[in-house]
């Protein structure tokens, strides 16, 4: 058999960054809180640190294995080589029916803020038809479209931050829970809401997924994972002391757009359409990674033969996973049928959780030579993503194990007519 096609080594630390970003400082950071403070109150702070801890925990393996395993595929390739297939496989299925979640629900946030009343579906179809088609015509073509998108939401982002400040000015430090407001709604909630913060954090992935197009690999993407998380966190936690200290936490639980509407309460009401803009800007951005991630690690699995193998066909031209990229945007778009936004987040959540749960055991196996972080960070990230996943929404976790079965049903029938493994 001859050798499988190859995508091409087009990416610099840069463009790895800005992916990485254009993933995490998405639609999320309009959104997240609103269901965290729900579940939380002003705890959700805490809940902020608990999801940022994880997220590194996790970050950290994720760089470890894709430093020694520099092919498209994330944790789906290194559980396959560190823990055997079935791992590899969960790992795999978990990160593209979470994220296919996930990216519909990006495409309706970016609807939501620009189309009309009853038109929001087709508008978010319609970025999704758009978004993959820029994927489609290379790697090179997301990266700097990401890389303006990016820079356009965090200049939107400033402006909301500032005119939210500007024009309220803080709360009374008792809201922020100095009274015992931070533990308001207990512990519990404290963790339901990290495990529906930490969807906006998971964006450091794609930079893995996508390795076998980064240069210098093993130099360039752990480089990429820290520095993209670090801002992301630092965005985060700006903005979730902002919407706190102008709303409250009972003000963020009751809107969809928290931010906007922090804006919208003070003075400097005029800022309010940037956020908008800011929004739709950031969930096209998440939106265009989403795709090319989900794209490759669909590779990844199609050239395993987890998937079907014609979607691991590398167009001859532009040297992206085509045919994986056209069939998840068909995907994309028959969930925005039916997706809810906020039980999105949850279900991607659950996805990404075991998803990352995997990455953090096949780091823990690697030998001394591929070792760049300590074990105890992959234990105490393998912990916690259990311990995240039992506190999302039950429903979120019953949808969760429902569709893994089928993906477990699906693999051992395939294994049984196949006759192989």
């Amino acid at each position: 058999m001859g050798k499988e096609p190859e995508l091409a080594r087009r990416l610099g630390t840069p463009d790895a960054v800005i992916i990485g970003l254009g993933s995490m400082i998405g639609a999320g950071v309009f959104a997240a809180f609103t269901p965290a403070a729900a579940a939380a109150g002003s705890g959700l702070l805490l809940g902020l640190v608990i999801a940022a801890g994880v997220a590194f925990c996790n970050a950290t393996s994720s760089a470890q294995l894709a430093a020694a395993y520099p092919r498209s595929g994330g944790t789906y390739l290194y559980g396959r080589e560190r823990l055997g297939p079935w791992p590899g496989y969960l790992a795999g299925w978990g990160f593209v029916v979470g994220k296919t979640a996930s990216a519909a629900a990006m495409a309706m946030t970016f609807a939501a803020y620009t189309a009309p009343a009853g038109w929001e579906r087709p508008v978010a179809v319609a970025a999704v038809v758009v978004l993959a088609a820029v994927n489609y015509h290379g790697i090179t073509r997301t990266a700097g479209l990401a890389r303006i998108l990016v820079a356009l939401v965090l200049a939107a982002l400033a402006v909301a931050l500032a005119a939210a400040w500007i024009g309220s000015g803080p709360r009374a430090a008792a809201d922020f829970g100095l009274d015992g407001g931070l533990l308001g709604h207990g512990w519990y909630g404290i963790l339901q809401s990290a495990g529906l913060l930490f969807f906006a954090f998971a964006g450091y992935a794609r930079i893995a997924t996508m390795s076998e197009e980064v240069r210098r690999p093993r130099r360039t993407i752990p480089r990429a994972i820290g520095m993209s998380l670090a801002i992301a966190v630092a965005v985060y936690a700006a903005v979730g002391v902002t919407v706190l200290a102008v709303l409250g936490s009972e003000g963020v639980a009751a809107t969809t757009s928290p931010l906007a509407a922090a804006v919208e309460a003070g003075s400097e009401s005029w800022a309010a359409p940037v956020v908008r803009v800011g929004a739709a800007l950031a969930a096209l951005g998440a939106l265009l990674a989403l795709i090319a991630g989900l794209g490759r690690t669909t590779l990844a699995m199609a050239r395993e033969r987890d998937l079907p193998q014609w979607l691991a066909a590398v167009h001859p031209r532009y040297q992206v996973p085509h045919r994986a990229e056209a069939v998840l945007a068909l995907l994309i778009c028959a969930v925005i049928a039916v997706a809810d936004l906020r039980g999105a987040i949850a279900f991607s959540s659950f996805g990404v959780l075991v998803y990352y749960l995997v990455a953090n055991i096949a780091a823990f196996t690697q030998p001394g030579e591929d070792r760049r972080y300590p074990k105890a960070l992959q234990v105490l990230g393998a912990l916690a993503c259990i311990v995240l996943v039992a506190t999302l929404p039950p429903p979120a976790v019953a949808l969760g194990i429902l569709v893994f079965a089928v993906g477990i049903i699906g693999r051992m029938l395939r294994l049984r007519f196949a006759g192989s493994s």
